[in-house]
């Protein structure tokens, strides 16, 4: 396991965390965070968690607080992990609840009256997040929240909105309290932040968190604007926040720290996107460029952009593939041949199977993952030795698994092993 995410259990320990004297951040009970603000005669919910097990725990935690009726939830987007306790913390009741007009129910898809690829998503998240893997030696934590967590009741619990914000934003004023709810798009175009000006408190929703943000995760998702997500971040800065509570990790306090922070999200991203669109404008192809941009040294060393969710490999290639398509330039990649015509003539000009399984095992005794795993696939694509190949593969797999920092990339490799090992793939 790489070093820096053996802290992360102490990191993601359970709290109820006070941000001013009637505003409360549940932090490590799961996934995503839930806030509760105490207003005159209710309260005011803020995303209510990935599955009713933990909005069940936390609510019981807020309750140790106060007993004043759930009378609001707002929802900052659509993403199943801050929408699925909603019916727990409703409590049995119709409290009112807030949502974008650009919410959506099937939020992990564009909108579509058509049918989506909804089992190869669900395939692809279970190994992003390592769901079924054992604690902690198979995972630890996710990137932006605990592994160990309550997955009893996950995407259960989700109610629809019942008003609508548009784009153009609202105050309102409920149970006493002023707010100001602000289309601010970057993780999903459907995000509002919530804005308490009174406290200088904002919730923003998945616009901002410990980690070198997710422009793309291999669970896949459409083309997330990478300049808007940057220009949020400005957006979210004008507020003069002197709290700032992110949907996932701990609450960021004090105005300088907190624009510091922003700013370096910020300029990440816009890094990113420039260096990225000056590359491909000098013809280099999407591998060239993956390989090739990196953040600057006094970004990549800040905690706040370590890539534990998000990969800038992987956002290289997104930015590429959602402005430009699949199509890398190169006339060569127009009509590449199939996996198994490639495969086979690779592994005859190779001197065949046997030279190239040899080559693979060679490569995980050298720690060559990639190269090894890039070799045993051509193997399968053949159908050579293919017990012997899958084998290797899965614990080529779960070598390569042990220095990865970023969690989704370091579960997927575990859990891919997993499925070949229990003979699923």
């Amino acid at each position: 396991m790489h070093p820096e995410l053996k802290a992360h259990p102490a990191y993601f320990e359970k709290e109820i965390v006070k941000l001013a004297d009637n505003v409360y951040q549940a932090f490590g009970f799961a996934a995503s965070n839930v806030y509760m603000i105490i207003g005159d005669d209710g309260l005011i919910i803020v995303d209510t968690s990935e599955t009713t097990a933990a909005a069940e725990n936390i609510l019981a935690e807020f309750r140790k607080i106060t007993d004043l009726p759930i009378k609001t939830i707002i929802l900052t987007h659509s993403h199943r992990d801050h929408v699925s306790g909603a019916s727990v913390f409703a409590e049995g009741s119709n409290p009112e609840i807030l949502a974008s007009t650009r919410y959506s129910e099937d939020s992990l898809f564009v909108a579509s009256d058509h049918p989506q690829p909804v089992k190869a998503m669900q395939v692809r998240t279970k190994r992003q997040f390592g769901i079924g893997l054992s604690y902690p030696d198979e995972i630890i934590g996710i990137g932006v929240g605990p592994g160990a967590r309550p997955l009893k009741g996950m995407g259960a619990g989700s109610l629809p909105p019942t008003r609508r914000i548009g784009d153009e934003g609202e105050k309102i004023t409920i149970q006493g309290i002023d707010l100001g709810l602000v289309r601010a798009p970057g993780e999903t175009p459907d995000h509002i932040v919530v804005w308490y000006p009174e406290k200088k408190v904002l919730i923003c929703g998945d616009n901002f968190y410990r980690s070198f943000p997710n422009l793309y995760p291999p669970r896949g998702t459409a083309y997330r604007d990478f300049d808007s997500w940057a220009d949020t971040m400005d957006l979210l800065m004008g507020f003069g926040p002197e709290v700032l509570g992110p949907g996932h990790t701990k609450a960021v306090f004090g105005a300088q720290k907190i624009k510091s922070d922003l700013t370096d999200y910020r300029d990440a991203i816009r890094h990113i996107v420039d260096e990225t669109r000056n590359g491909m404008d000098e013809g280099l192809t999407i591998d060239e460029l993956a390989h090739k941009v990196k953040l600057p040294d006094h970004l990549a060393k800040k905690p706040h952009l370590r890539e534990y969710y998000g990969r800038v490999d992987f956002s290289v290639r997104a930015y590429f593939v959602g402005t430009m398509g699949w199509f890398d330039g190169n006339p060569t990649s127009l009509s590449p041949l199939a996996p198994k015509d490639e495969a086979a003539r690779f592994i005859e000009m190779a001197g065949g199977g046997a030279s190239v399984l040899a080559s693979a095992q060679k490569a995980l005794a050298d720690g060559d993952f990639q190269w090894g795993l890039q070799l045993v696939d051509r193997l399968l694509n053949v159908g050579y030795e293919v017990d012997t190949a899958k084998a290797l593969k899965a614990e080529t797999l779960r070598a390569h698994a042990v220095s990865q920092i970023n969690c989704p990339t370091r579960h997927y490799y575990i859990q891919c092993a997993k499925e070949i090992e229990q003979g699923d793939a």
